[in-house]
């Protein structure tokens, strides 16, 4: 005891034993590691579990709001599409005058010998048999069947299809008929010295009374004339996006009275084509 109260003296008042306890720490320190060495590795692996769990947890939390981010940025493309498509679509309908209503497609049927769409506006909408579909870019088809909260129309290329149309070059004017391609339409009956080339542009001609005139139909892409044959062949290129357009606008006539009920004279046959001007 009293060897230890003179050391306290010792290295409290004068600070004589710094070398001695400099010396006793380097020989105690080995001791103190090893004493410390289990709480230390456990507070390590504690540690690095933990962190692993975190950057786990935290690099799910970052996929999942990645994925969700790239989901909401597909969206926000297909509805930029979707506008656009829409813009073109109200642009046509600025210069074509009439009534109009936006449709889209809930189905299409593209057999070889059908060409249809499924539409998700009836009756209760207005639209009747016979009725115009357009695109922003030319003449698709017309209606053939009305429910009331859906209508079937019949595209311009169905083999059983047949619209009257005129050149707008030369004022000719012949019937398009479908023959079951999407980008493929005939006109026939038109002599070899008729004045028809390549890149005419043919419009509706309004005869008939189903499809209003003016509305682009298709542009000729070839002309072979046989002088063995009374009638050139003749083959036109649809303008309506027939594979691609998602919404349609259905026209009515400018005639009062005439958007409730299809003419009257036309049999039910010609429902899916056009009279011969």
């Amino acid at each position: 005891m009293l060897l230890s109260l003179v050391l306290m003296t010792l290295d409290h008042r004068w600070h004589q034993l710094e070398a001695v306890r400099a010396t006793l720490s380097v020989v105690v320190y080995p001791l103190r590691f090893l004493v410390n060495l289990p709480v230390t590795t456990g507070e390590w692996f504690r540690e690095s579990l933990a962190t692993r769990h975190r950057l786990e947890e935290e690099n799910a939390r970052l996929r999942t709001q990645h994925l969700v981010y790239q989901a909401q940025l597909q969206k926000l493309d297909a509805l930029r599409q979707e506008n656009a498509r829409l813009r073109h679509l109200l642009q046509s309908s600025f210069k074509v005058g009439e009534r109009v209503l936006i449709a889209e497609l809930l189905a299409v049927d593209l057999d070889p010998y059908r060409h249809e769409i499924l539409v998700n506006k009836g009756s209760r909408a207005g639209v009747f048999e016979g009725q115009p579909l357009v695109d922003a870019h030319g003449i698709m088809g017309q209606v053939i069947h009305v429910t009331p909260f859906t209508a079937t129309a019949m595209l311009i290329t169905d083999p059983a299809h047949a619209i009257p149309v005129q050149d707008n070059r030369t004022g000719v004017r012949t019937i398009a008929l479908g023959t079951g391609h999407l980008n493929l339409l005939r006109l026939p009956n038109l002599p070899n010295n008729t004045d028809v080339a390549p890149g005419d542009l043919f419009v509706t001609s309004g005869l008939g009374g189903r499809f209003p005139p003016g509305y682009p139909v298709a542009v000729v892409t070839q002309v072979a004339r046989d002088p063995g044959q009374s009638f050139a062949r003749i083959t036109a290129r649809p303008l309506a996006h027939l594979d691609r357009s998602r919404e349609v606008l259905l026209v009515w006539p400018r005639t009062p009275g005439a958007e409730s009920t299809p003419p009257a004279a036309t049999p039910a046959p010609a429902a899916k084509g056009a009279a011969h001007p």
